[in-house]
């Protein structure tokens, strides 16, 4: 496995790695989330590049960027033992020289949802994904289902912008009692972490009423938040039920949504959503 920190480095690698190039792009603090995209890609491609990075345009001034979690020797090790070739791990400074003054947006879908709650995470999210695809050159890009809106938005960056790649979106992995599969989990403590399932519970709730019939966006979203509210350690940001292209609020659900969600334990919030239909 080689690990390259120079774009120069990595743009004379990519000049003779076998086609065609699966790309996984991280922020590090691998868990097994990560794997599941990096064992997707390796079973699909010639060779396997994995991006770590924590871009700190992604983030909000009173956001978790200082103590975002890191640990590059356990990432490399993972990623070795299943099977990466090549670990791309710039430098701020690499990323973002001095003078740097170039913003990628993707308009309408970056508005509702995570955008409202944090206006400028999406640009952060486009431009280093864009700057990544066109560094790394990839045949396809594996992201995760847990970031539904990350998901749409980059697919729509890369057709809009004509970007020769595939987006593979691949299935949340979750612990065994239903919690998403985050590098931010660490951050809650043990009364935090028993009552975080409580998301996954509300999402199987909507699920249930789905399934059972149940079409009214406004009923669903009560039975939801009254879950969620037992949960004194819960603090709700946004539940949404949307269309799944657009984003749209659905009072009526016709034949498909996506059902999100932020919530905050104590200082940690974390998201989640669900595909029904």
């Amino acid at each position: 496995m080689i690990v390259i920190e120079t774009i120069p480095d990595m743009a004379y690698l990519r000049n003779n790695l076998k086609e065609p190039v699966g790309f996984v792009p991280t922020m590090g603090f691998l868990h097994e989330g990560h794997m599941s995209l990096v064992k997707k890609a390796r079973s699909e491609n010639k060779t396997v590049v994995v991006s770590i990075y924590v871009n700190p345009t992604q983030f909000g001034p009173k956001e978790d960027l200082s103590k975002y979690p890191r640990d590059l020797p356990r990432d490399l090790a993972m990623l070795e033992k299943e099977g990466a070739d090549v670990v791309f791990f710039p430098s701020d400074k690499e990323m973002y020289p001095d003078g740097y003054d170039t913003w990628v947006t993707v308009d309408n879908l970056t508005k509702p949802l995570e955008g409202d709650s944090r206006p400028t995470h999406f640009r952060g999210v486009t431009t280093i994904v864009n700057k990544l695809f066109n560094i790394v050159r990839p045949t396809n890009a594996y992201f995760g289902q847990k970031d539904a809106q990350q998901v749409l938005v980059v697919k729509k960056m890369a057709a809009d912008l004509n970007m020769n790649l595939k987006v593979v979106v691949c299935p949340t992995i979750r612990e065994p009692d239903g919690l998403a599969m985050s590098s931010r989990n660490v951050y809650l403590n043990p009364e935090q972490r028993k009552a975080a399932p409580v998301l996954n519970k509300s999402l199987l709730l909507a699920k249930e009423l789905f399934i059972g019939g149940q079409r009214d966006a406004a009923v669903i979203l009560k039975q939801m938040t009254s879950l969620i509210q037992k949960e004194p350690l819960a603090d709700i940001d946004y539940i949404s039920i949307s269309d799944t292209a657009t984003l749209a609020e659905l009072k009526t659900i016709s034949q498909s949504a996506l059902i999100s969600m932020a919530v905050r334990f104590g200082n940690t919030r974390l998201i989640d959503n669900i595909l029904l239909g």
